[in-house]
């Protein structure tokens, strides 16, 4: 049976003719609709895999047995509203009927009973229905917003559940502006199923990276069938080898070729890549975490030698702009021992990276850039870059060398893998809803690649893409669509630094505060050599939003942030705390704490055996302006807090692949991970659940195992999304030099009935005198 194609809407703000509204605040309201996999345990305990045609219409969501569209009248069998305290989660690939799927669980934080399970066909489509699920949560929000009868409406609406018995349902009538149709047909979920990973052992695995990289200078020192090979040049590379990478571009979305690289079947992986085509999938972690044995027979680089085999772990991530990294590392596994016969090879440790470019009007085809980047040794290199003649081509890194060359022509070889990702646009003549562009809009462009800079340049950039320039010559306007080193050049010559008058009261003095003054249970750095310690660097390490960003794209070298950083603990805990600033050895809780106008605390629940909290203490010398954003997102709703919390990683020092797993791209910490806020007298407290997020948990495991020997820096904004809101700013920063776990000081919580121990109160962590 021939697929259906995907069918997507780009632009929700366009309104129907004759349909009513606000002005420019209309927005449409979206339809999805597709075909998954409904998971769940019955009442008798059995779990149960169903196929299911999902229905989201603005904040109300439908399951069918059937497609209503090829089925007039049909019933649906589960209908409910998405509530304001829905979370997603996407839980990755997973066995679902023996095939590869990928997973998302909905649950509601404040009834665990209201959870449920869906199986999508492909990552991308998980993403997309992330995606709806969040449409319809902002609606829900938006709704609740308008306050009076409409949340007195919502509070007697029943919410979406999908485990349990099915409940007894009415009929809502509402205006859809926007029809989406999410992935293919129910028989291709079927296909799915039946032809992958039929008999495959069960899975295992470890790591992920953001959508940029550390202060490397790349040099491209050779080209292969159009695939451009780099190799690191810069004096700060850490490690005995050399770091070298190929980048192509592959005519096709990043779905299309994270899938294909991730497909472990033999006769696909025989059409392009010539080393690892025999896999096996052997264990399996979570759902972005596993274990592979492969084999190869060397007589395709020379005949000489024995067969080989080797155990490697995959991890993959997807940013939250789209793009896709897998961290491929050697590994160990007990169900593969010493095979007879075989020669165990240990692979190089190796990253890829797949990220979606922008493609001209004119034309719809996608495109993106993929990079695999290995570090080998360096003396068959350096032979091989001076000599076109050289052993290293019959070397198992040259072989790795060509597998981007190999998955680009094996795509373009196959038309039919870009297809199955196409996307039509479906418009209906219905009414209009109402939204505010500024609180609620989730549709603006996406970040440009990099978001903390690099010390170095490149000699030959792989962040080449199909960037567009529009020339206006009545308004002698210039638009750069997405990143392009001119503007980055540009911005490299600015600085965004905060005005304290805009975001704080202007009509008080500001007080004086001396940071030594308070001491954390973390040591503030004395010097450069210093470990184990914290310091505070200015924020021009750091790419933000500048003022002209939603015309141009542009961002500008960040500047002194806003808030000083006063304080860092480092707690040891038996389990993660909330409400850390109420705590008798917290900062907060101190004589001078209570005398600053204005503290934000940031506890990071680092999950571990033990767990960890740092606890970042920023003071600001005034009260906040009440007109402010700052003002806005202190005393705002969570919803409004979730989309503008920001966090930019920049691993300063460090292994390469540690460095390519945290990235450096912005991230919205409240759509990442479960971020609770408590806003209280003097402070407002934001508790960061790292563990929350299979994939941060596994990010974080990664860094804690090389913690002692890397140094991060970390800067702390809410982001700007309207004009006025910009150039954004720096609320603040934090260097992180080479922590030790072991000298975490352990906190004990006594019963949460009762008082803190008194004996906290005798500590000397926290001494502050002015």
């Amino acid at each position: 049976m021939e697929k259906p194609p995907l069918k997507l809407v780009k632009n929700g703000s366009e309104r129907s003719e004759g349909s009513s509204g606000s002005g420019g605040e209309d927005k449409g309201r979206f339809e999805y609709f597709g075909w998954v996999y409904h998971l769940g345990v019955n009442s008798i305990g059995h779990e149960y895999c169903h196929l299911r045609f999902l229905f989201i219409r603005g904040k109300y969501v439908e399951m069918y047995k059937r497609d209503p569209h090829q089925n007039p009248g049909i019933k649906p069998i589960r209908r409910g509203v998405v509530g304001p305290t829905l979370m997603v989660e996407e839980l990755g690939r997973q066995k679902v009927n023996q095939g590869d799927f990928y997973v998302i669980r909905f649950c509601n934080r404040l009834d665990e009973m209201k959870k449920g399970e869906i199986a999508c066909r492909s990552a991308g489509e998980a993403r997309k229905w992330m995606e709806a699920f969040d449409h319809a949560k902002q609606q829900a929000e938006y709704e609740i917003s308008r306050g009076g009868s409409t949340r007195n409406k919502l509070n007697m609406e029943t919410e979406i559940n999908l485990e349990g018995h099915r409940p007894r349902m009415r009929r809502y009538a509402h205006g859809l502006k926007e029809l989406i149709r999410i992935g293919q047909g129910p028989e291709t979920l079927l296909r799915q199923s039946s032809t992958l990973g039929a008999g495959r052992p069960d899975g295992y695995i470890e790591g992920d990276t953001g959508d940029a990289i550390e202060a490397n200078e790349w040099k491209c020192v050779r080209t292969i069938s159009g695939v451009r090979i780099f190799e690191d040049v810069s004096d700060s590379q850490s490690g005995k080898g050399v770091l070298v990478k190929s980048v192509g571009v592959v005519d096709a979305t990043a779905d299309t070729v994270f899938e294909a690289i991730l497909n472990i079947e033999r006769h696909q992986r025989y059409e392009w890549d010539m080393l690892t085509g025999d896999l096996e999938l052997i264990d399996s972690i979570d759902g972005h975490y596993d274990v592979v044995y492969g084999i190869y027979d060397p007589k395709f680089l020379t005949r000489w030698h024995s067969k080989r085999d080797f155990v490697f772990s995959r991890q993959w991530f997807r940013g939250q702009d789209g793009t896709y990294t897998i961290l491929q590392r050697p590994a160990v596994h007990k169900k593969k021992p010493p095979r007879s016969g075989y020669r165990r090879t240990k692979i190089n440790p190796s990253t890829w990276e797949i990220r979606n470019l922008n493609t001209p009007i004119v034309s719809n085809a996608p495109r993106c850039l993929v990079t695999q980047m290995f570090e080998i040794d360096s003396s068959g290199w350096c032979r091989w870059t001076k000599s076109h003649c050289s052993k290293f081509e019959k070397s198992i890194p040259y072989a790795l060398l060509c597998q981007v060359a190999g998955l680009r022509e094996y795509i373009g070889a196959n038309p039919a893998l870009s297809l199955e990702s196409a996307t039509t646009v479906v418009h209906s003549k219905i009414s209009d809803v109402s939204v505010p562009i500024g609180e609620y809009e989730d549709g603006e462009v996406q970040d440009e690649f990099y978001d903390a800079i690099a010390a170095d340049s490149s000699s030959s950039s792989e962040d080449e893409e199909s960037d567009s320039d529009e020339h206006d010559n009545k308004g002698s306007k210039v638009k750069l669509k997405n990143v392009s080193w001119a503007i980055a050049g540009l911005a490299l010559k600015r600085t965004s630094a905060p005005d304290a008058n805009k975001e704080l009261d202007p009509t008080v003095t500001p007080i004086s505060i001396d940071p030594t003054q308070c001491h954390g249970s973390l040591h503030k750095a004395k010097d450069g050599t210093d470990t184990n310690c914290w310091a505070s660097p200015s924020g021009t390490g750091f790419m933000i939003r500048g003022k002209t960003y939603l015309k141009d794209n542009s961002k500008v070298m960040g500047g002194d942030p806003l808030l000083k950083l006063i304080a860092v603990d480092w707690f040891k805990v038996d389990k993660s705390i909330d409400r850390i600033a109420l705590h008798p050895r917290s900062l907060v809780q101190s004589g001078v704490g209570k005398k600053l106008p204005f503290i934000l605390v940031i506890n990071l629940q680092v999950p571990a055996k033990p767990n960890y909290s740092l606890v970042l203490y920023y003071a600001a010398d005034r009260p906040l302006n009440k007109s402010s954003l700052l003002a806005k997102f202190v005393d705002g709703s969570d919803m409004f807090r979730d989309a503008r919390f920001k966090l930019i990683p920049s691993i300063v020092e460090g292994y390469w692949m540690v460095k390519r797993a945290v990235g450096t791209k912005a991230c919205l910490l409240g759509k990442a991970v479960t971020c609770k806020y408590f806003r209280q007298d003097n402070f407002l407290e934001i508790d960061v659940d790292i563990g929350s997020s299979s994939v941060a948990r596994s990010v974080i495991g990664l860094v804690l195992g090389y913690v002692t020997s890397i140094v991060v820096d970390l800067a702390i904004l809410i982001e700007a999304k309207e004009e006025a809101e910009l150039p954004e700013y720096i609320l603040g920063t934090v260097r992180l030099n080479r922590l030790r776990p072991d000298s975490a000081v352990n906190l004990e919580v006594s019963n949460p009935q009762t008082p803190f121990l008194l004996d906290l109160l005798c500590t000397n962590t926290h001494v502050c005198d002015f």
